[in-house]
């Protein structure tokens, strides 16, 4: 609030003055400014007053001649019905002109209430006025679900707040969120994902990565944290061993920022939620008790907890223009009791118990961050009809993304859901093909023509697009999938998958797979050839983490292969060491000796490869993440070999003494 002004001076009685403002009148009563306008008065903000005075002119403000004589047919001296509140109703007596001295202190007043004037015009003109339409806005909105004056219901009081700061957490205020949206009506968005679920990179890697995404045509990256969020309070539960910290996913969208990379945070929201189920203090949210799987859409905690983890994602996204809120595979839905009650008492409808889960994570987010864009993925839609998709109100605010990554599909397939979605009311929809992670839960190299031939089916449906002209397309994400899910292991590691994000990112871009598609590949990545096919790349390659997917290439195809040639197809191995002679210590020197230099030459060759790319691991993963790698990959097949040289060592040692009963 402007500060309150003095109180107005009284002018000497021989003044037949008033201090006299450029009309309309201005003045202030009571610490409000007024419009004195014939009989009525009506409020006039600071921000009227200044624009007033400036357009009258400071100089003619303070210029103003003081004797001004108001004829009244009411008596001489007594205030008339234009004249300004500040001047007290009282007679005034003719007097000579006011000494030079006098006139200073005039001037000086007039000075003073000026600078009163413009000092509350300018407060008023530089507050937080975009907060006030936000909230305005915010009114308007909230009958997101009903009809406009629609009275909200009362928080169920079964539901308390599992974080002691779960009321200030699901509830942001609104000035602490930057609110405006950009506009991307006339950008095709190309998002890489990047699943953190299993494989997080460390940030100096991003920043590595970041730059070469941009280059490649990427303009955006859909981050998947999981367990590597930086939750704080109770939900700090969720934070794996090694996760970002507040520092980090600053430094991250700094470097997304720098590459013209736009942040969209994905946050599961019913399925996939393994990472929170499997904590004690939220098995009872799980939909099916046995199965960490999914949420209980009917427990009130459900909310509360959703909201907080929501609220704690979006306040460290303040720029995000998208939230993405998962929602796939809700595997188990309807299987719990609470789901079977519900389900009996609506005709079975379990398309229509999904949305109502749904509605209520969108309404949170829309209605808290003006501006926001929810996604989710559309499996779950595809089984709903258009009626109930409708009556839902979710394509209001909310875009399903389509996904498949069948290396080869018809675009009609995906025409019958884009018009399902244009029909249902969704004026975006969102595509999304693979560039890894889809060939197999423990796949370790990634198969170049497969993804390839996806991106193309993609392509054919974005090119379909003028089909649906109720529905526009606004982006595709390129998934890169590190697990399958919480519990399972790990898909090919990022660096391994880059050539193929590389060849899918180029062949969007350039509408396919041309020469100029091939070409700037090769120069981005340092590669000499690229052989789809067979899934390889002649050269070295210079990009960040190259050294990793040049060495598990030759893991992935020599590593089993090598051991097993020499344990398993060496005659000598086989005739004069076998299993029945390594469990009795039983071997002649002479024999062994044929086969033995051989061997060690094998494991002393993988032993320095693969310390050589634990160094590099080391360098972008985490060490839980190097272990994992380490004994899914390497360890079932190295150990091996390290347990018969092992024996070999001991028994060379003895001599050819007899064997040990």
């Amino acid at each position: 609030m402007p500060p309150a002004p003095a109180a107005p001076r009284v002018l000497p009685a021989a003044s037949p003055a008033r201090l006299h403002l450029p009309d309309p009148a201005l003045a202030c009563k009571d610490g409000q400014l007024w419009c004195s306008l014939s009989h009525s008065k009506e409020a006039l903000s600071p921000a009227s007053l200044l624009l007033s005075i400036l357009a009258a002119g400071p100089a003619q403000f303070i210029k103003t001649p003081v004797l001004r004589t108001l004829p009244s047919s009411k008596g001489i001296g007594e205030v008339s019905p234009r004249e300004s509140p500040l001047i007290p109703r009282r007679l005034h007596r003719a007097r000579p002109a006011m000494s030079f001295k006098r006139s200073q202190k005039l001037h000086l007043l007039r000075l003073t209430v000026l600078l009163v004037v413009v000092l509350a015009g300018i407060k008023f003109l530089f507050r937080d006025s975009f907060t006030l339409e936000l909230h305005k806005h915010i009114s308007k909105d909230s009958d997101f679900w009903g009809k406009g004056g629609d009275v909200l219901p009362e928080p169920d009081p079964r539901s308390q707040p599992l974080d002691p700061e779960a009321d200030q957490i699901a509830g942001p205020k609104q000035d602490a969120r930057k609110q405006l949206s950009k506009d991307f009506s006339a950008t095709e968005m190309r998002l890489v994902h990047l699943d953190l679920k299993g494989a997080a990179p460390k940030v100096s890697y991003l920043e590595q990565l970041f730059p070469l995404l941009s280059r490649l045509g990427a303009n955006g990256v859909l981050i998947e944290y999981e367990d590597m969020f930086p939750f704080k309070g109770e939900l700090g539960v969720l934070r794996a061993p090694y996760s970002y910290s507040e520092d980090d996913l600053e430094r991250i969208q700094h470097l997304a920022q720098l590459n013209q990379l736009e942040v969209v945070p994905l946050v599961q929201t019913f399925g996939h939620v393994e990472f929170i189920l499997k904590h004690d203090q939220y098995r009872h949210l799980r939909e099916v008790e046995r199965f960490p799987n999914s949420f209980n859409p009917h427990v009130p905690d459900t909310l509360v907890l959703l909201k907080s983890i929501l609220a704690q994602v979006m306040d460290k996204h303040r720029r995000a223009s998208w939230i993405h809120i998962g929602a796939d595979e809700v595997f188990h839905l309807g299987e719990g009791t609470d789901s079977k009650n519900w389900l009996n008492r609506n005709q079975g409808d379990v398309g229509r118990m999904y949305l109502n889960h749904i509605k209520e994570i969108v309404s949170f987010l829309v209605t808290q961050y003006w501006g926001l864009r929810v996604l989710l993925w559309d499996d779950m839609l595809r089984k709903i009809n258009v009626a109930t998709l409708r009556e839902s109100g979710i394509a209001k605010h909310a875009a399903p993304m389509v996904w498949y990554y069948a290396p080869d599909f018809e675009a009609e397939q995906i025409g019958n859901f884009i018009s399902k979605y244009a029909d249902s009311g969704f004026q975006t929809v969102w595509f999304a093909s693979a560039f890894k992670g889809t060939t197999g839960p423990a796949q370790q190299w990634t198969p170049l023509s497969y993804h390839l031939n996806n991106h193309l089916s993609w392509l054919k449906v974005i090119q379909a697009m003028p089909k649906f002209p109720a529905i526009k397309f606004q982006g595709i994400a390129l998934t890169g999938w590190q697990r399958y899910d919480h519990y399972s292991v790990l898909c090919e590691l990022l660096p391994v998958g880059i050539p193929s994000l590389a060849v899918c990112l180029q062949t969007l871009v350039n509408g396919g797979f041309t020469d100029a598609t091939k070409k700037k590949v090769l120069d981005v990545l340092g590669f000499q050839n690229i052989h789809l096919e067979k899934s390889t790349c002649d050269g070295g390659g210079g990009f960040p983490g190259s050294e990793i997917y040049r060495i598990v290439e030759q893991i992935n195809g020599h590593l089993r292969d090598s051991i097993i040639k020499v344990l398993e197809e060496e005659s000598a191995v086989k005739g004069w060491f076998s299993r029945y002679h390594r469990k009795h210590q039983f071997g002649n020197p002479r024999n062994m000796e044929s086969f033995g230099s051989k061997v060690l030459k094998v494991q002393e060759d993988w032993e320095n490869l693969v310390q050589t790319l634990r160094a590099h691991l080391e360098n972008i993963f985490f060490p839980d993440l190097v272990e994992e790698w380490m004994e899914e990959n390497i360890n079932p097949y190295l150990d091996r070999l390290r347990a018969f040289v092992k024996d070999y060592r001991e028994v060379i040692r003895l001599n050819a003494r007899p064997k040990v009963l």
